[in-house]
């Protein structure tokens, strides 16, 4: 029985940085091309021209991928195997999250793609959640599919079929962790319209591409730690935010400044009950003076969503905890374990606190005094994880 090895030219910000290709042993080998002098992946340092994964599709390219939704609509729509990451990205992965897109070998013809509006050949974005690129349509104030060719300056996130008030949930999380952290460290986002789809959705901004459409450098956790997706997608799962933290000094062109900035998102996200902060929810992303902890984005209370796991997203001092046993004295226990100064972390805290009583009367209203059940419901959550967290 004859294998096909396939092979993919990878591009970096439009220029061809190498190839990956299967192997015969079943697993993938990328390789730099000759000259070329710019690492493009924390885990493939241009130090070394090979990089070997000895099993299936190395992790850094596997993560650009979908996970869903998205995922299953490629492969019907491309005729491939779900689990088939390689052909997925052959077909769809020229435009991914970041500044790496994957493209096919000079001279392959790929098999036709079924026209679909929402699975744009060439295109992709990672994630497990209901998603798709998108562009804003302004003479008809809509937002629609983003295209195989053209714009797409935005992420379309809506619900699921079992999950009614998700885009709700997330509007809020973000809402209140920008009222909290400052609009400029979450992601850029608002309410929208999808108009092939007949669904409000939850916009967000990419902050991977500038407004002249240049490509930036983005890299989740799950990528820079090389953790394989996993047939159950439990991959992003398997770390702990001291990795998470070791990464950001590792990496970060501010490590100081960075690791301060996680540990007060990481406080954030125990206030508003976010327990799904997986490594997939942390990026790097590219600036002027090197890689930064990227925006915030992907902020859910999971309190809300009845029958979803309830724990604290990665292990913490070596356990993993279930979101009501994210004690403030776990947290500042974890801040002195990352080398952060006492000082840090009590300012960190005493901030928080005086920012986060204005919050929940600005934003959470008291729940509307309980005319709106759902939002009551949120106020009481983060309301109770406040005087947890914050108050003596």
């Amino acid at each position: 029985m004859t294998v096909t090895i396939r092979s993919a030219q990878i591009s970096f910000r439009y220029e061809i940085a190498g190839q990956i290709e299967e192997t015969a042993a079943g697993g993938t080998r990328f390789i730099y091309r000759e000259g070329w002098r710019e690492t493009i992946a924390c885990c493939l340092p241009v130090a070394s021209r090979e990089h070997e994964w000895r099993s299936g599709l190395h992790p850094f390219f596997q993560h650009l991928g979908p996970e869903g939704w998205l995922r299953e609509r490629q492969a019907r729509t491309a005729h491939v195997a779900e689990e088939d990451d390689f052909g997925l990205l052959l077909r769809f992965g020229a435009d991914c999250i970041g500044a790496v897109g994957v493209l096919p070998p000079a001279g392959w013809v790929p098999p036709v793609v079924d026209a679909s509006e929402l699975a744009s050949p060439g295109r992709t974005v990672s994630g497990v959640q209901r998603k798709l690129l998108v562009y804003r349509d302004e003479t008809a104030d809509v937002y629609r599919p983003a295209r195989a060719t053209g714009p797409a300056p935005f992420i379309a996130k809506l619900n699921s079929d079992k999950r009614e008030d998700l885009v709700r949930n997330e509007l809020l999380s973000l809402r209140f962790a920008a009222s909290l952290l400052g609009i400029k460290e979450v992601t850029a986002f608002q309410p929208g319209y999808v108009a092939e789809l007949n669904e409000t959705a939850l916009i967000v901004t990419r902050f991977d591409r500038t407004e002249d459409g240049r490509k930036l450098r983005v890299e989740d956790f799950a990528q820079i730690l090389c953790k394989p997706r996993g047939a159950d997608y439990g991959g992003k799962y398997d770390a702990s935010y001291e990795d998470v933290a070791a990464v950001i000094r590792a990496h970060s062109a501010r490590p100081e400044i960075d690791v301060a900035r996680f540990f007060q998102r990481l406080v954030v996200f125990a206030l508003v009950a976010n327990g799904d902060a997986h490594l997939k929810n942390f990026s790097l992303l590219e600036q002027p003076e090197g890689l930064r902890l990227s925006p915030v984005y992907d902020v859910v209370n999971v309190a809300m969503l009845a029958g979803l796991n309830q724990q604290f997203g990665l292990r913490i001092g070596g356990e993993v905890l279930q979101l009501d046993a994210v004690a403030r004295g776990v947290l500042e226990a974890f801040g002195d374990g990352i080398g952060l100064p006492k000082a840090v972390i009590a300012r960190t805290f005493r901030d928080l606190t005086t920012r986060a009583r204005q919050a929940q009367k600005s934003i959470l209203k008291a729940g509307d005094d309980g005319r709106d059940p759902f939002r009551a419901r949120y106020a009481e959550i983060v309301r109770n994880q406040c005087l947890k967290l914050l108050e003596p």
